[in-house]
């Protein structure tokens, strides 16, 4: 894998992390689409594309913290049901 690629990751990796802050559907899509911004911005300007990079960080970093919350959620309802029974 190419050094890019390798940032791509691991800024992906962090957003998808960092998503895991809130308590919330919108707030950890969101915080998960600004780190992965940031990111995206800081490799992005490697190449000479900030700005691309930035929105492709905060896509992926959204779809990150997305995942993780539907994810928590699941783990959620999973406790309640047992905790139920």
């Amino acid at each position: 894998m190419n050094t890019p690629g390798r940032w791509m990751l691991v800024a992906a990796v962090a957003a998808t992390l960092a998503a895991g802050c809130g308590g919330t559907t919108a707030s950890r899509t969101t915080t998960g689409a600004a780190a992965g911004a940031a990111a995206g911005a800081a490799i992005g300007s490697t190449s000479a594309n900030a700005g691309k990079g930035a929105m492709i960080g905060a896509a992926a970093g959204a779809l990150g913290g997305y995942a993780y919350d539907q994810h928590q959620k699941q783990k959620e309802r999973e406790a309640r049901e047992r905790y139920d029974d």
